[in-house]
């Protein structure tokens, strides 16, 4: 019970300013002032709900009957649920309503629930009601970390694939464990975050490049969970200082295929932190059309990939689609007559027909060493994962530079500063100049949900002009667009996202100012000069089209 309600009370002339201030003395000292009201019976639990609905202008609901099973569990977890006297009962687009026996306490309502992204609306029930329900869900999740409790974190033997089936998931931890993956594959998420804190642990998605929290586990299993996933993992689940990394393969009845997780755990202050990135083997079926180049970008990069010879460079950070890209060219050049291989860290898309080789440091199979094994396997077409190293570099180029079609990536900003970082790795300017063909930086836009975009009014002409906006762009006819939320995109307002990207080509006059040395500066100044349409213009483009808003694209680029 709450200040608010107290003056409530006394305003409604249900008690005086006196007993107001004697039940406000009760209530600092931590007692149930509500049951103290009930029992001088100065009004009923039934009463009070009447009352608060009227005064506060919030629906009335008879909570008896209410279905258990329809809580919504991914909003509040059950403890706070309990802690807090409230019931995620409803959801509407991004709306969510709460059951409350207390409206006045909106402000703390909205506060536990702001990591979910909706907004809050109330539903006022009896507080007898509302403590019949929250002490059932307390048995509830008391049940459940006793069975936790219960499950021990000795190693069981580690298999190879995990079978969805009910002898493979013994026990509350391996459940939970379960659930949570296959709650993931659901919603398209493509990382899993279990993080451990002092007083509290949370599971994370990754959706459409955006964390959210979906469920706080009870804290004192940090330690099972961690181990759990690490067994499947076929990790060292004694070695705790150091972080490891591991793949799991789970055949899922429901998703009608085995599905490949990569885990990485990460020594922290209170327990292992483990991620797990879903690796999609059916991103390579994309066709390139679907990927979201511009016509004029798709012929530059086609052209470039059948050439006889070269280096194709994708760049980007970790996360914006580099992968799907590259086996998407590599799902082109697919054919019986030519023989490619691949070394990745590990390989996360399946392609039949490809010869694809996971590295492992650790065995001495480096980036490197498996580029020099592939030049001794007949190769036409190599794709070494990520260029990390001047060994690396200089195998790759030598391989490019001898009748080879070679992908990779690198992490850097953008197109022209790839050059600058193999120059800085130790790279010759010549071997540069007369190895790469192509340059492609990208990121990933959320894409607007088709059901719920809702056009706005275009913002003033200097603003659109400071986001980058031509004289040319604003006389044509078209719509912005902004976010909303519906039952299709989860209340998101977005719904799957869209590459943009920035394709620079190597022509004659660009490897020219590579060769007499040019900074980043003067390579960018000659990629203009040629007509580069950078990440920037490439989302506004996408913004003109009305697929993805214009916060969206000034978010994830430079201007």
């Amino acid at each position: 019970m709450s200040v608010g309600l107290l003056r409530v009370l006394v305003q409604s002339q249900i008690i005086t300013s006196q007993q107001a201030e004697h039940y406000n003395n009760e209530l600092k000292t931590g007692k149930n002032v509500l049951q103290m009201l009930f029992g001088d019976k100065i009004i009923t639990a039934k009463a009070l709900g009447e009352l608060l609905a009227r005064t506060f202008s919030y629906p009335l609901l008879d909570f008896q009957y209410y279905p258990r099973n329809n809580i919504l569990s991914d909003i509040l977890t059950e403890e706070q649920m309990v802690q807090n006297r409230c019931v995620p009962i409803f959801r509407r687009g991004h709306k969510v309503y709460l059951a409350v026996s207390d409206p006045t306490q909106i402000q703390n309502f909205q506060k536990i629930t702001f990591h979910s992204g909706a907004t809050v609306d109330l539903v006022v029930v009896p507080d007898d009601q509302l403590s019949s329900l929250l002490e059932w869900l307390g048995q509830r999740s008391t049940t459940i970390l006793k069975e936790m409790n219960q499950e021990q974190e000795a190693a069981q033997p580690a298999q190879a694939l995990y079978i969805d089936n009910e002898e493979a998931e013994d026990g509350p931890i391996p459940r939970f464990i379960h659930k949570t993956l296959s709650d993931a594959l659901s919603a398209g998420a493509s990382d899993i975050h279990f993080e451990f804190y002092e007083q509290m642990a949370r599971v994370r998605f990754r959706v459409d490049g955006v964390l959210r929290e979906v469920v706080q586990p009870p804290v004192a299993v940090r330690g099972q969970l961690a181990s759990r996933i690490k067994v499947m993992a076929r990790l060292d689940i004694s070695e705790k200082r150091i972080p490891q990394d591991g793949r799991i393969q789970i055949a899922f009845h429901k998703h009608g295929r085995p599905i490949d997780f990569r885990v990485s755990t990460l020594p922290t202050l209170f327990g292992e932190k483990v991620v797990m990135r879903i690796l999609n083997s059916d991103a390579a079926s994309l066709n390139i059309d679907q990927l979201g180049f511009e016509p004029f970008q798709k012929e530059m990069l086609l052209e470039a990939i059948h050439r006889p010879y070269g280096m194709v460079l994708v760049t980007g950070p970790t996360g914006s689609g580099k992968t799907v890209s590259l086996y998407t060219c590599l799902n082109i050049l697919n054919t019986e007559d030519v023989n490619i291989s691949t070394a990745e860290d590990p390989a996360e898309i399946n392609l039949p027909g490809i010869n694809q080789v996971n590295v492992n440091d650790k065995q001495g199979l480096t980036f490197a060493a498996a580029l020099k094994s592939f030049l001794r396997q007949d190769p036409d077409i190599i794709m070494v994962g990520e260029i990390r190293d001047l060994e690396t570099a200089d195998i790759a180029i030598k391989a490019a530079q001898t009748g080879h079609m070679v992908f990779s990536t690198l992490h850097t900003n953008n197109a022209p500063a790839t050059l600058s970082r193999m120059l800085n790795m130790g790279v010759a300017p010549f071997n540069i100049a007369s190895s790469v063909s192509l340059i492609m930086a990208q990121r990933l836009l959320r894409r607007l949900c088709p059901s719920c975009k809702k056009e706005v009014e275009r913002p003033p002409v200097p603003a659109l002009k400071k986001a980058g906006f031509t004289d040319e762009d604003l006389a044509k006819d078209w719509k912005l667009y902004r976010p909303v939320g519906c039952d299709s995109c989860r209340g998101k307002g977005f719904k799957g996202r869209a590459g943009i990207y920035e394709v620079m080509p190597i022509t004659e006059e660009m490897q020219r100012v590579i060769m007499n040395n040019g900074t980043e500066v003067d390579i960018m100044n000659m990629a203009y000069q040629e007509g580069m349409v950078d990440l920037r213009r490439a989302g506004l483009l996408k913004v003109m089209q009305g697929l993805t808003s214009l916060e969206e694209v000034t978010a994830n680029t430079n201007d």
